[in-house]
């Protein structure tokens, strides 16, 4: 049986497929583009148009798809965007579940941390329920449309993913251009927590959560051990070998620049535990920022 994967060009999508295919698992991407081969399959969500021959019998769908969030500035035309490609490409996936004869037995669907807004330095886990601003809400009307898929039976697990850290792009991506130049700084305060896990870790905590059959609803995928936008800064400075910058970069610059992001995005704090893994038996492989960006870099 074959687990489908969307979003699979992306950072995440592309580190599970190949985690899986090393483990002799069928794997279908789903692509909004002509399929090249039997290992890919169409859907068009804005269209709602989803090839259903490949969910039919299929063990997991595990759900990644989404505009990014960082890539533009927040208009009020790309905060539409980042609603439907989440909210309504969900909904169309899961009406497509729910109209199989065999449908999957779990849906692992994307979400993210900043369910929780921000969080302070309070310890939060995934019994906290919704905070302010539009990632929050954004988040909510996300899952809620994934979880249409409980109504077929199928187990439903909602990934609340931190910040990832990985040498091949994503955020820590964005970053190091900056620190390699010897300008990587605190961000506002400095004392925003920053919850973070690395790729492996992610990668490990889905094939966990595939086959953890007692496990449904928000899950935190962060590390145990959050640390403040200082603390981050001054480990990434040293895991590269790079003096930082003593200054923080203030609040009224990031907003400057990036908008309503910087404020949501970088400067909000998020010190969550990963209750439901730890609780769970995941064995996290980088449970220290200094070793994860070691092991990343």
């Amino acid at each position: 049986m074959a687990i489908i994967v969307t979003g699979a060009s992306g950072l995440l999508g592309t580190a599970l497929a190949e985690a899986l295919e090393a483990r002799g698992r069928a794997v279908v991407r789903l692509v909004r583009r002509p399929p090249r081969g039997p290992g890919e399959a169409f859907w068009q969500p804005a269209e709602q148009v989803v090839d259903l021959a490949p969910l039919e019998g299929a063990e997991a769908v595990v759900h990644l798809a989404g505009a990014p969030i960082a890539e533009r500035r927040w208009t009020p035309a790309y905060k539409r965007e980042l609603l439907s490609s989440r909210v309504e490409g969900t909904r169309v996936l899961v009406d497509a579940l729910r109209g199989l004869s065999r449908p999957p037995e779990v849906l692992l669907s994307a979400s993210g941390v900043d369910f929780y807004g921000d969080t302070g330095d309070r310890w939060v886990d995934e019994e906290q329920g919704k905070g302010r601003g539009f990632l929050a809400e954004l988040c909510e009307r996300w899952e809620g449309a994934a979880a249409g898929a409980g109504e077929a039976g199928v187990r439903t697990v909602f990934l609340r993913t931190g910040l990832v850290l990985s040498g091949r792009g994503g955020a820590l991506g964005r970053m190091l251009p900056i620190f390699r130049i010897g300008l990587g700084a605190p961000l506002g305060t400095g004392r925003q927590y920053w919850s973070w896990i690395s790729l492996d870790d992610w990668v490990g905590a889905v094939l966990h959560l595939l086959g953890a059959r007692e496990l449904h609803g928000p899950v935190n995928l962060v590390s145990p051990a959050p640390v403040t936008n200082t603390a981050f800064t001054r480990e990434l400075g040293k895991a590269m070998r790079r003096s930082t910058m003593p200054i923080p970069v203030p609040a009224f610059a990031l907003s400057a620049g990036l908008g309503e992001f910087a404020r949501e995005g970088l400067l909000s704090s998020h010190r969550l535990r990963p209750a439901k893994l730890l609780s769970g038996g995941y064995g996290f492989a980088h449970t220290s920022l200094d070793e994860a960006l070691r092991a990343v870099l």
